[in-house]
């Protein structure tokens, strides 16, 4: 587990962009946080460290937006409105086994279709006027484990 503070939007997508650098096909973020927490900041910023020039906006009506124009194709979800049915007619497997990166906002709506191993990112806002976001990431496997160590070593 690791913890930074990010103390406006712009912090946040500098980290963000700094973990793409580090990203490989197939790698799951799970990205969880309140409304208005940072989630899609945050997914910008990832964007735009995977060279992705598209406008990012939330899938939250879509459930799923794919950017195919970076490094490397990213699959960005919300699965906000799967909380009552779960994602299994989605083929949720075949993106995160994808040649892409696939991120998650609300995972915890569609726990028995996540894969085993994935770097899950909490997002708080944190100070006075709750500018500021608190980001905790907790690698869940080798793979993320091993990313953890390289964003660190940055």
């Amino acid at each position: 587990m690791k913890t930074l503070r990010a103390r406006n939007e712009e912090e946040t997508k500098t980290v963000a962009a700094d973990l793409a650098k580090w990203l490989e096909p197939g790698d799951v973020i799970l990205l969880e946080g309140n409304l208005g927490a940072g989630k899609t900041t945050f997914t910008k910023g990832l964007a735009e460290g995977l060279g992705i020039k598209r406008v990012i906006k939330s899938p939250t009506y879509t459930i799923i937006r794919e950017y195919l124009d970076g490094r490397l194709p990213l699959y960005h979800m919300d699965v906000y409105r799967l909380e009552e049915t779960g994602g299994m007619d989605l083929g949720l497997e075949e993106y995160f086994e994808g040649d892409g990166v696939s991120i998650i906002e609300w995972a915890t709506f569609i726990p028995e279709d996540l894969p085993q191993e994935y770097l899950q990112i909490k997002l708080m806002p944190v100070g006075e006027e709750l500018m500021e976001r608190e980001l905790t990431f907790y690698p869940i496997g080798k793979r993320y484990e091993e990313l953890m160590q390289k964003f660190e070593a940055k």
